[in-house]
């Protein structure tokens, strides 16, 4: 693995990359899935994963030519996503995540979050964590145009990082989320994640399943 000469800023996905969050995502959204009596096919919920929950709403409705608004949805799979989150002692920082943080802090490197996440659920995040003094920005998909796999998530991470694009790299765990990086131009380093087991990773620059082999880098 070959990292850009002249690193000055890390963007970090958060579910998956951060938080080992994937889990209580997924029962919330098949816990909604099931209220509405739909039957949603792993290889369907597969096509969600990097995706900002509005447009996961959107291909679903479509996809079962629902009635319901996409935008009542999600804030029905927010609540039970927060009651997982709230009430799952187990929920935990991705292993050695807070490390790799704490050493690109150290070394004057800029942080940016750039996640599909709703803000209330990155900030969620990040409060229980302790994470917000170490990034200089926060971006929320759910708040953007469009939705990865599309670029403009880490298109803007780069601006708000006040970073040239050839000097950043992205961490992932998704493919929708990797081949956003790919088509935004930005290094793209895909996290294998033990409780992700449906992302090929393929089109990632360089992929690990340990941050220490990134620590070490950079």
């Amino acid at each position: 693995m070959i990292l850009p000469e002249t690193l000055q800023c890390v963007i970090f996905d958060m579910d998956g990359v951060i938080i080992d969050s994937e889990e209580i995502h997924k029962k919330a959204y098949f816990e909604t899935f099931n209220s509405l009596g739909v039957e949603v096919s792993e290889e369907l919920y597969k096509t969600f994963t990097g995706s900002s929950t509005i447009n996961a709403f959107q291909k679903l409705v479509d996809f079962f030519n629902l009635d319901n608004s996409p935008e009542d949805l999600v804030l029905d799979k927010r609540a039970r996503y927060v009651n997982f989150f709230e009430n799952d002692p187990n929920l935990q920082l991705v292993n050695g995540v807070k490390e790799l943080i704490l050493h690109c802090y150290k070394k004057g490197l800029t942080l940016v979050l750039a996640s599909s996440s709703a803000m209330v659920n990155i900030n969620r995040v990040f409060d229980r964590f302790d994470l917000h003094p170490y990034f200089t920005a926060k971006i929320s998909g759910a708040d953007l145009t469009a939705s990865k796999p599309h670029p403009e998530i880490f298109e803007k991470a780069a601006v708000l990082g006040k970073t040239p694009k050839e000097n950043c790299i992205v961490i992932e765990d998704s493919d929708n989320g990797i081949q956003a990086a790919n088509d935004a131009g930005i290094y793209v380093v895909g996290y294998k994640n033990p409780m992700v087991l449906d992302q090929t990773l393929k089109n990632a620059n360089a992929t690990i399943d340990d941050y220490r082999e990134l620590q070490k880098l950079i």
